[in-house]
């Protein structure tokens, strides 16, 4: 006999998991119980945003589903910002959350909040668990969900009564993921008509990539003579070295790459859903008949065609059809010398107000950090200038939402740090973007998870005064803020913590944050009137 507590850790140990991240609450005491003396690690973080979010860069950095507890009420209505970053980043992410007694259901009981309904729009599934002897057929189902298809969150309710019952059931087994392979045939098709095509361009992203498929990538772009374009938040599939790559396909898109995709005579989509951000407001193609003969690769069937309709559409994983395009042995051989150079034009800084330059900060950083080095932002102008800059050479060290929510750096870079304690992981953030989860640096003290964050501080919501200035010019509302001495809020905690008031200082001060062996946080004073890497205003 087991509490439902102990079950319910016992299964999240058969299914492969090694880390939660929670919240501690009431509704749960009996799960808290169980992983007393399990084999998983359990961090405690400051804020249920905060550890949704660790759960979520957790599973986007390694593939397998990241875990959260919270407590019911506004504990999971905290949740919901990781909830929504995980579906809109095909991440998957399984959050369990403390629900009332069953006997004090539908009595609008003391935080009591129908699941179902609060989290249907953000979850592929969401469930509650009626009976003790039922939580291993649950979690097997979350975790085959989580992963199937296109990835995603799932939600499990359990009441506190169901969680603290005795009973005796069966362990699941571990769940088995869906194989998803690539017609040959279909395969062979797609890559006959990338070496017809006289200007092909492939866009990649999404979920369900690994190590193996982005070596693959650069393969066949060598094969095909392919250009590349990652989407939003997804640079670090590719070597951004590679002779191939173009740049990213998003939010700030070059010029004249977008000139260049709109004049391709073929576009190949692999992974990617071509969402709002990667087509540049739906302005990219014409809906729902793209002028480009458009080839669409995705893991989901419901995704295809949602949008645009494509030539060709292939429900396949990403991985598989990298292995079967590189087999059909095809080549085409093409110049593409004068792309690249429009890319390498592109990262030529241009010079914005202010002491402290982003464009000179972001190339330090390019040149300083190892190859393998993770970099994490959330969302805020200070991004545009990482992603013009800044050049991702490994796979996976890359952590942003594509969601654009603010406050993701912090919580994904302690994430990171976990599960990778020997890399080297530098957070960049906004003053407004950090302050929506910057409690979380004690989480970093508490674990040693030794993060370097970076906060560009300007004192206004840069984003948002930049659009302002754009459609109500001179008339500001709204966006100024007054904040903390981030440098000696990084102290309190006993953290290492400095400010930068000009460019020079920075790489010195970089230097003794990376010696200091502790959780960091470098402040930037930047110019408010640099609201942009390309016009500074």
């Amino acid at each position: 006999m087991r509490h439902g507590g102990k079950v319910l850790i016992d299964q999240l140990s058969i299914q492969g998991v090694r880390r939660i991240f929670c919240i501690p609450g009431e509704s749960y005491l009996a799960a808290l119980d169980g992983l007393l003396e399990s084999d998983i690690e359990t961090i405690v973080g400051r804020h249920e945003g905060g550890v949704s979010m660790m759960a979520e860069a957790y599973g986007k950095l390694t593939g397998k589903p990241g875990v959260a507890f919270v407590t019911r009420g506004p504990g999971a209505t905290n949740a919901c910002s990781g909830i929504h970053v995980a579906f809109q980043d095909s991440t998957p992410l399984i959050l369990i959350v403390g629900q009332v007694a069953s006997d004090q259901r539908d009595r609008e009981a003391f935080q009591e909040i129908e699941y179902r309904k609060m989290f249907e729009p953000l979850a592929k599934w969401v469930a509650e668990i009626d009976r003790a002897d039922r939580i291993p057929e649950y979690i097997a189902r979350a975790f085959s969900v989580a992963c199937s298809g296109r990835p995603g969150p799932v939600v499990l309710a359990i009441p506190e009564d169901i969680l603290s019952a005795d009973c005796d059931v069966l362990d699941a087994k571990p769940f088995v993921e869906v194989n998803q392979s690539a017609d040959a045939n279909n395969v062979t098709e797609i890559v006959e008509r990338i070496v017809e095509a006289k200007r092909p361009f492939c866009i990649v992203g999404g979920s369900k990539w690994s190590k193996q498929a982005s070596a693959n990538l650069e393969k066949l772009s060598e094969q095909l003579s392919l250009p590349i374009g990652t989407s939003f938040r997804c640079q670090d599939f590719i070597d951004n070295r590679h002779p191939n790559y173009m740049g990213d396909v998003g939010l700030g898109i070059n010029p004249q790459l977008k000139e260049y995709i709109q004049s391709a005579d073929l576009l190949l989509c692999l992974g990617a859903r071509l969402g709002e951000n990667t087509t540049g407001g739906y302005s990219l193609l014409n809906i729902p008949n793209p002028d480009i003969p458009l080839i669409h690769v995705h893991p989901d069937p419901d995704e295809l065609g949602r949008v645009y309709t494509p030539s060709i559409s292939l429900a396949c994983n990403s991985s598989d059809f990298l292995e079967g395009a590189l087999a059909s042995g095809l080549k085409k051989r093409s110049d593409l010398t004068n792309i690249k150079n429009d890319y390498y034009a592109w990262r030529e800084p241009f010079e914005t107000p202010g002491l402290v330059k982003m464009e000179k900060i972001i190339l330090q950083l390019n040149d300083v950090l190892a190859e393998d080095a993770i970099v994490t932002n959330g969302a805020g102008n200070y991004a545009a200038w990482l992603h013009r800059y800044f050049q991702y050479k490994s796979f996976k060290t890359q952590l942003a939402p594509t969601s654009g929510s603010m406050g993701y750096g912090i919580p994904a870079a302690i994430s990171a740090k976990l599960e990778y304690p020997n890399t080297e992981v530098v957070c960049l953030a906004g003053d407004g973007c950090a302050q929506m989860s910057i409690q979380e640096f004690g989480t970093a003290m508490q674990y040693k998870a030794n993060i370097i964050i970076i906060i560009s501080n300007n004192g206004v919501y840069g984003t948002i005064r930049m659009h302002q200035e754009r459609f109500y010019p001179g008339r500001i509302s709204g966006t100024n803020m007054i904040n903390p001495n981030f440098a000696s809020l990084a102290k309190s905690y006993g953290g290492f913590g400095q400010t930068v008031e000009k460019t020079d200082d920075f790489l010195p001060t970089f230097q003794r944050a990376r010696l200091s062996g502790k959780p960091a946080i470098i402040e930037l004073k930047t110019d408010p009137l640099a609201l942009s890497p390309q016009t500074g205003n």
